[in-house]
């Protein structure tokens, strides 16, 4: 039985770093629960053979105790929009099915200092588009607690995975909630840290482009801080680097006099499957209990002016890196529908029109700051649905209001992603169908140490993701 693949990754770190467990023999635990568990998901895609990761393991297990990393010897599989040397990047598109990366990406190579061996990668949507893991290079990533549902996106794999405890870890990114959409959907945690916590990569656009950010996924809010503190390493050839930070936290963390807002269904603007907001509740309730002050909030911003801004500077951001594939003829019929019109958009956008989104997004900027003098924490649900039929592309209504575009029902994302603002997916439980949910903890900028704090002070009183899928065994 190998138990120790159920163990908080801080502990399963620990004890490989301090030769209380060899890499091999978690390497080879590994990869047996991944081939006993990932066919019934396919959340591990590109698993390495098993001849190498065995002499990666040993090799690791070579380095003296005194010169190992924070992530010695730990399995990880990276999400497949990134790069590690040596291994396929497809992002999910026939287009770069066959596209092997001849380096890491920044924060990979980051990882791999620290000592952590890359196994494979883990599904998502085509570039990352939508929030549900399904691909015609990959397949579809299903559910762990539903196989006939979603695993939410686009860090889909990343959720699952952690889910059926085949990782301690996952990486993921969140340009609109693809860390906290799965980890809702997976009972586990996706933090979506301040924008500039993790440094985009060196030269890529990002004095305009601040939507998108690399971030951890964990089965604990300190798990998710043990990742960050290998992510966020200060990189000056990139702008708008946010100070580096103790990632440490507290031994006890408490929410003691924490005063909170609840925005709930943001006065009915967007719509919420029945169920999802009584849980959440039932979350507010576990902070109140602790110690928090809870409040209820009034809509504190129009919700269709954020959302429009959101949904132009995304189409301006997504035409910029994909652009050069719509302009061939023969790329471009290849690009899934939401691709091409995310692009298009983007290209058909006037200056004026960028220029109104960045003042509305500019003004809901100042009006959260003034929240923020009120409250440390808002809070949200994670989804506006619970996982639906895997065979969809996405939900076309909810709660009877039709859902006018491919990412519409995802709008209770916008309010953090808008303004890089750092936040937190936490499970909330299951509703009666056993179907996972969660709520999002958002804080201010840069206030990304304490958010984790007050997370992990609710998991302390939940425990949720220790709480297994039915036909997953502990062990």
């Amino acid at each position: 039985m190998a138990e120790f693949l159920d163990w908080d990754a801080g502990k399963l770190a620990a004890a490989l770093r301090g030769g209380d467990l060899s890499a091999e023999t978690v390497m080879v635990a590994t990869l047996a629960r991944i081939g006993e568990r990932n066919p019934a998901v396919n959340a591990i895609v590109d698993l390495r053979d098993e001849a190498t990761l065995l002499a990666a393991a040993r090799a690791a297990d070579a380095v003296p105790v005194t010169e190992r990393g924070a992530l010695h010897g730990l399995p990880i599989a990276v999400k497949a929009l990134s790069h590690v040397k040596g291994m396929r990047t497809t992002e999910g598109s026939p287009l770069f099915a066959e596209r092997v990366a001849d380096k890491d990406s920044a924060f990979v190579a980051r990882m791999r200092r620290a000592g952590a061996i890359f196994i494979g990668k883990t599904n998502v949507p085509e570039f990352g588009l939508g929030s549900h893991s399904y691909n015609p290079v990959h397949g579809v990533t299903l559910n762990p607690y539903d196989a006939s549902r979603t695993a939410g996106g686009s860090s889909g794999g990343a959720g699952a995975a952690l889910a059926m405890n085949m990782v301690a870890l996952a990486d993921g990114s969140d340009m609109m909630g693809s860390l906290r959409n799965p980890a809702g959907w997976n009972n586990v945690y996706g933090f979506r840290p301040s924008w500039g916590v993790v440094p985009k990569e060196i030269g890529a656009e990002s004095f305009w482009q601040q939507l998108s950010t690399i971030g951890p996924m964990g089965r604990s809010p300190r798990d998710c801080a043990l990742l960050l503190s290998v992510m966020a390493e200060a990189e000056p050839r990139v702008p708008f680097n946010l100070p580096v930070q103790d990632w440490n936290l507290p031994e006890v963390c408490s929410v003691e006099g924490a005063r909170i807002g609840w925005l709930a269904d943001w006065g009915g603007a967007m719509p919420m499957e029945a169920g999802i907001l009584a849980l959440c509740e039932d979350g507010v309730d576990v902070l109140r209990g602790a110690g928090a002050v809870v409040e209820d909030v009034e809509p504190p911003f129009d919700a269709e002016e954020m959302f429009q801004s959101w949904s132009d500077l995304r189409a301006f951001a997504l035409a910029g890196e994909l652009v050069a594939l719509y302009e061939d003829e023969n790329k471009r019929e290849r690009l899934k529908p939401a691709a091409q019109w995310e692009i298009k958009r983007g290209m058909e956008m006037a200056a004026l029109e960028l220029h109104r989104a960045t003042k509305v997004r500019s003004e809901w900027f100042a009006r959260a700051a003034e929240l923020f003098e009120t409250y440390e924490v808002l809070v949200l649900p994670v989804a506006q649905v619970f996982p639906f039929p895997a065979e969809w592309d996405w939900p076309k209504e909810i709660a009877g209001v039709v859902m006018d575009t491919y990412h519409r029902w995802m709008q209770v994302m916008v309010p953090a992603s808008l303004l890089g603002l750092p936040a937190i997916s936490v499970p909330v439980g299951f509703n009666a169908a056993g179907l996972p949910m969660g709520m999002q903890l958002i804080g201010a900028k840069g206030t990304d140490v304490r958010l984790l704090e007050v997370a992990e002070a609710y998991h302390m009183a939940t425990q949720w993701p220790q709480k297994r899928p039915p036909h997953i065994p502990n062990g």
